[in-house]
């Protein structure tokens, strides 16, 4: 199809099975010294064909996200000292705030859109999105883009 892309953003529940045990076994193959692929495969519960064919077509969110800019969207009922909150999450995680900009709410819930550019010493993308979802007031967060830094 024109136009279409060839990478994508998906969560981990909407992944076929085959897909999830590939990444277990390149965590496998990383974390332990001295193991083969055919034990990492083994352990996971799937053939070695399967690992083969699709190891080089998938990976976690912040194996690739180091130099990124990242863009999220977040869903979030206003609530005074909120957006504060958040930036003080990304901060834990040693990200750097590029732009922000927050809807005026309505209804009592506001859409907020925030870049943050991963740097080198970032902690791990994922979990930070992870815990600012768990947060209270927010609805939803979701990865708007992620492209290369400039520079």
């Amino acid at each position: 199809m024109p136009g279409e892309s060839d990478y994508f953003v998906v969560r981990t529940k909407a992944l076929p099975e085959v897909l999830k045990k590939v990444v277990e076994v390149k965590r496998l193959l990383e974390s332990e010294k001295g193991i083969s692929v055919a034990e990492a495969t083994e352990r996971a519960g799937i053939s070695r064909s399967s690992f083969y064919k699709y190891k080089e077509d998938i990976f976690p969110f912040y194996d690739n996200s180091k130099g990124k800019t990242v863009t999220l969207v977040i869903q979030m009922i206003d609530e005074l000292g909120f957006l504060s909150k958040i930036c003080s999450k990304i901060s834990e995680y040693k990200a750097n705030i590029l732009t922000i900009h927050q809807s005026i709410p309505v209804n009592g819930i506001a859409t907020l859109t925030i870049s943050i550019d991963v740097l080198a010493g970032t902690a791990d993308i994922s979990s930070m999105i992870k815990e600012i979802e768990s947060m209270n007031n927010i609805q939803y967060v979701k990865i708007l883009a992620q492209e290369s830094t400039p520079g």
